[in-house]
């Protein structure tokens, strides 16, 4: 037991001598001034630029014809939600009821929603009244968070904390000086790295966050020695357990 007590305060003492951490890499907005106890109200002005979705190939849309159900994908009297709505081919095409085919990738859901009403009128239905909207709208988070995965988007936009919030906040191993913003636009992505803990992180922190998007938290410098200091804990546990037993014994 005593040789256990011994290897267990070299392993910590070591832990602390290799991985000092202060304030700064724990607290978010800590770079500015609204995290201290004094802290005054203030208001801060961020830049929300406008954003629409725009469909793409294997897409999933729900279509809702107010006035003709039975063309439509869903039925907005029956009050059911649309789950599966209609796939836009790898072309871009949706099939539907008397128009066929109408060609709606790359469009807003506005824009679809006009097409596919003049695809309607050109075959005499007149009071032809579309509701478009994507079903699979959604973005995805890894890394140092909670819970991994995708976040559905169904008002199509989150900030940065807002979707840090729904993956259960950052790990103790986060980078929060690292976070990776990876936005698919169109045939591009665009890389941003931001810092959750500088002067700056208020505006970071309300970067939005759109359909397609992945969000990395790195880990920090503490990940590597955490994930050491268990599998040396792995490793000494059965050994000293062994020994204990065997001293038992030899009595």
């Amino acid at each position: 037991m005593i040789m256990k007590s011994k290897l267990i305060v070299l392993l910590v003492a070591g832990t602390l001598m290799m991985g000092c951490t202060t304030k700064k890499d724990y607290v978010l907005f800590n770079g500015t001034n609204i995290t201290t106890p004094k802290a005054k109200e203030q208001i801060i002005e961020i830049n929300i630029p406008s954003y629409e979705y725009k469909i793409s190939a294997h897409d999933r849309v729900s279509i809702t014809m107010y006035n003709h159900p039975e063309f439509g994908t869903s039925n907005a009297a029956s009050q059911q939600i649309d789950t599966r709505g209609v796939l836009v081919t790898s072309n871009g095409y949706i099939s539907l009821p008397l128009v066929k085919k109408v060609y709606v990738a790359g469009l807003t859901q506005t824009a679809a929603k006009n097409k596919i009403e003049k695809a309607f009128r050109d075959f005499n239905i007149e009071d032809a009244e579309v509701y478009v909207e994507v079903l699979n709208k959604r973005a995805y988070i890894t890394g140092e968070v909670n819970i991994p995965g995708e976040v559905p988007l169904f008002n199509e936009r989150l900030s940065l904390l807002q979707l840090l919030a729904k993956a259960g906040g950052m790990k103790d191993t986060a980078n929060k000086h690292a976070i990776v913003i990876l936005q698919k636009r169109g045939k591009k992505i665009y890389t941003k790295t931001v810092d959750l803990t500088g002067t700056d992180s208020l505006h970071a922190a309300n970067l939005m966050i759109h359909p397609n998007d992945t969000v990395y938290v790195t880990p920090n410098d503490m990940k590597p020695i955490n994930v050491g200091v268990n599998e040396v804990f792995g490793l000494i546990t059965p050994l000293t357990n062994a020994a204990v037993t065997a001293n038992v014994l030899s009595k």
